[in-house]
């Protein structure tokens, strides 16, 4: 069996924001994301779930080094960029690009979708027709070369959300990181965008990190998912396995939560009591222990680390089983 090359390797990934005191001190920090590691093969779809204030944007973000993290190694094609200047980074931002959450706020209304698209092409240094190359990856994305002298404000948002994709496309990236990209459109369109955003990975062999606070979403689109909460990975498995057999009392309750409409399914609801702790002081211990129904002494002193269960099943537990 042929290995499967690796694209993005971060380790041990910190990211703090300082906050500002009395007379501008620096006096304490939010822990946004605390010592997360994560590998993405080529040709990998990867889910990144979990309630809104986890981590899991931030966590995109720092790997793309959009914000520079406070910890840890990000290594892109074996290559380590984590202390990379705004001038080297430049040069291999076609190699890794983000689709944003907001298709409108994303896009220049002051420009045309031509001129957005031959943008960045002109940024890279393109040596070919830039026009030929941006109606081609409109192309891809499902929109006609019709569309080029029109701007923003005249698409639909499940329009406006490929253009952003199109965007993102036109370097020929090898990773690509998708921050919710379906949450602010309407039910219908958010298959269809799905759907084309599966049909690319599959066509270019991309590694993909999909972002988003819906289970069922990360799902049907990922090979595998990790579950985030308050800056840690309470587990990560191949989607199947996570699904029918998960292990941390987190994922638990967050699958007891997804809508089923079968009248026959009688699954055991667990909800979550209280709400999730300050990331500034993030509680000793396990993290997820104020919230669990079934935290002991020792959930509450000691914090437990990422053990592997076998098959690639990941958690972060005192207790392999529970509940």
């Amino acid at each position: 069996m042929e290995e499967r090359k690796v694209v993005i390797q971060a380790e041990h990934i910190k990211k703090y924001f300082p906050m500002k005191g009395v007379l501008g001190k620096t006096s304490e920090a939010v822990h946004a994301v605390d010592d997360v590691s994560l590998t993405v093969y080529e040709g990998e779809t990867v889910g990144l779930v979990g309630e809104t204030g986890c981590g899991k944007s931030t966590l995109g973000r720092t790997i793309l080094r959009l914000t520079d993290p406070t910890e840890g190694t990000i290594r892109l094609q074996g290559e380590d960029i984590t202390h990379y200047s705004e001038h080297r980074l430049r040069k291999i931002r076609q190699r890794m690009q983000i689709v944003f959450q907001d298709p409108y706020s994303s896009l220049n209304p002051r420009m045309t979708i031509g001129h957005a698209l031959e943008e960045v092409l002109v940024i890279q240094k393109f040596k070919g027709n830039r026009r030929e190359k941006a109606e081609d990856v409109l192309r891809q994305v499902g929109l006609s070369e019709a569309v080029y002298h029109r701007y923003p404000h005249e698409f639909s948002g499940g329009q406006r959300q490929r253009v952003g994709i199109a965007r993102a496309l036109i370097q020929d990236p090898v990773f690509l990181v998708c921050d919710e990209p379906v949450s602010a459109l309407d039910v219908s369109v958010q298959a269809q965008i799905v759907n084309l955003l599966k049909k690319i990975q599959r066509e270019r062999n991309l590694a993909n990190v999909f972002i988003s606070h819906d289970i069922n979403v990360v799902r049907y689109i990922s090979d595998r998912i990790v579950v985030m909460y308050l800056g840690h990975v309470m587990e990560e498995a191949d989607k199947e396995e996570l699904m029918q057999n998960p292990l941390h009392p987190y994922t638990k309750s967050l699958l007891s939560a997804v809508p089923n409409m079968d009248p026959r399914d009688r699954r055991k609801t667990i909800p979550l009591q209280g709400e999730i702790p300050s990331p500034i002081h993030p509680p000793a211990g396990c993290v997820f222990h104020t919230r669990c129904p079934y935290a002991t002494e020792q959930c509450r002193t000691e914090r437990p680390e990422l053990r592997d269960c076998g098959k690639g099943h990941r958690v972060r537990c005192h207790f392999e089983k529970i509940g």
